[in-house]
């Protein structure tokens, strides 16, 4: 599963695996891809500095990446607590009264909040990268458009590739003019932030706008055959993100959540504004269903949603309760039926994908068996 883009990164399958968990991208890696670090909850350099340190020790000596958050629309210049205090009463309020509604217990007195979405501020993320390019990270991936030049220059300096996610052509387009080198063309079925074209659609627009550039396919894949399929629209690979999070690595910090995923139908997500403020596809809940619910306030812009519901969020997660229990998640959580290792899920890729280049040889009349 060789391409011209995975051969210059090094790496065995031009697959690009996306995860927030340190154990899943080395295992990524170690299995023949590219493992992607998400970044944005790494609120302190440190705690960064302490899992790429980990990852060093447990990629075999191959290659990984990174991916930060930088909005095109920034927040710079004001602090975390100067945000939060933009946030209405009356949203505070209705976060209290939705939480009351489902008996959702306190944190514990002392107790921090967990994940706070901070990184999409651009200071978060430049700490970040003060990290990161300390470590040998051969890929940069911004979640939402083009890095700032700066940071794009600074990444070539450290002979870094920067990937960009994009929606559509036009978006694309504007990557390749700001110096990306990689696009990733991310469909309406992926989870989180996602557009409203499908990967189907999107991925041959996307290949014909920034040619030669190379291009990843990404929304809803899950299977050898779809990577196979990326390929032949012309994507030099393919990047996975929700298929590894139920993976017996992945740390999701809960039995009902992994469960929920697992029994899961690929109608049983949404695109909601509810968690950053932004379109993401997530498990849909009463949680969703709360947000999305015109006789509410409606979510607010990125970043005081993220600030928000950041508590709420982890005393849903801690106290797993069931009817608001959800994450980013993309339509292929249809398939995502068990927990299994990292390398079985790369086992049945690569013969998938064996299985469907062998299935078009035979059409095509190729077929040496």
């Amino acid at each position: 599963m060789e391409t011209e883009l995975s051969k210059k990164l090094g790496v065995e399958h031009a697959i690009f695996g996306f995860t927030p968990f340190p154990a899943v991208a080395a295992a990524i890696t170690r299995a023949g891809g590219l493992g992607v670090l998400g970044a944005v909850r790494y609120t302190a350099p440190d705690d960064l500095a302490r899992d790429l340190d980990w990852m060093q020790e447990h990629t075999d000596g191959k290659p990984y990446g990174l991916d930060v958050v930088m909005p095109a629309k920034k927040v710079s210049g004001v602090t975390e607590a100067e945000v939060e205090a933009m946030i209405p009463e009356g949203h505070r309020e209705f976060v209290t009264q939705t939480l009351a509604k489902h008996g959702v217990p306190e944190l514990d007195r002392g107790e921090a909040s967990g994940w706070r979405i901070t990184g999409w501020m651009e200071e978060v993320a430049r700490n970040q990268l003060d990290v990161a390019f300390d470590y040998p990270i051969k890929l940069l991936a911004n979640a939402l458009g083009s890095p700032p030049a700066d940071v794009i220059a600074r990444a070539h300096d450290h002979g870094v590739l920067v990937a960009a996610l994009a929606g559509n052509a036009k978006h694309a387009r504007r990557h390749a003019e700001a110096g990306i080198d990689i696009v990733v063309a991310q469909g309406y079925e992926a989870g989180g932030h996602t557009g409203e074209i499908a990967t189907m659609v999107l991925v041959p627009e996307v290949v014909e706008a920034v040619h030669p550039l190379p291009v990843l396919a990404a929304g809803g894949i899950g299977s050898g055959e779809q990577i196979a399929a990326g390929l032949a629209l012309g994507a030099q690979g393919a990047w996975l993100g929700s298929i590894w999070l139920t993976t017996e690595e992945a740390d999701l910090h809960s039995r009902a959540l992994t469960a929920k995923l697992i029994s899961a139908g690929s109608g049983d997500t949404v695109r909601s504004r509810a968690l950053t403020g932004k379109p993401a596809r997530q498990l849909r809940t009463e949680w969703t269903d709360a947000w999305d619910d015109p006789s509410g306030p409606g979510t607010l812009p990125m970043p005081l949603q993220g600030l928000l519901v950041a508590e709420a969020v982890s005393r849903i997660q801690k106290y797993e309760v069931g009817p608001l229990l959800g994450t980013p998640v993309g339509q292929i959580v249809g398939r995502m039926n068990s927990e299994r290792g990292v390398q079985a899920v790369f086992d049945d890729l690569t013969c998938g994908f064996e299985r469907a280049v062998d299935r078009i040889n035979r059409i095509a009349g190729r077929s040496q068996s």
